[in-house]
């Protein structure tokens, strides 16, 4: 699955956890998600969980730590999918 198709599945989950005042059109591969986004601590964990049901894997702790920026989370599914 290449990175754009990740992207396509992906936005309308962090779309769904944007605060109101965040608009949709500002995520791209680089925004960072709880700076730029303001998407907050609770929000993520729900994102991660939606993730995981969508592409059918699972994140670890450790996983989670590295997820700054849309382009983080991205590659780390890429690499879940392919293991």
């Amino acid at each position: 699955m290449t990175s754009e198709e990740i992207f396509a599945l992906l936005e309308p989950i962090i779309k769904t956890y944007l605060p109101e005042d965040v608009s949709a059109k500002e995520i791209n591969h680089e925004s960072d998600l709880t700076r730029e986004l303001n998407i907050n601590s609770a929000h993520l964990v729900d994102i991660i969980l939606d993730i995981e049901d969508v592409f059918n894997i699972e994140f670890k702790n450790e996983d989670m730590e590295k997820l700054r920026n849309v382009n983080d989370v991205t590659f780390l599914i890429q690499q879940k999918i392919s293991a």
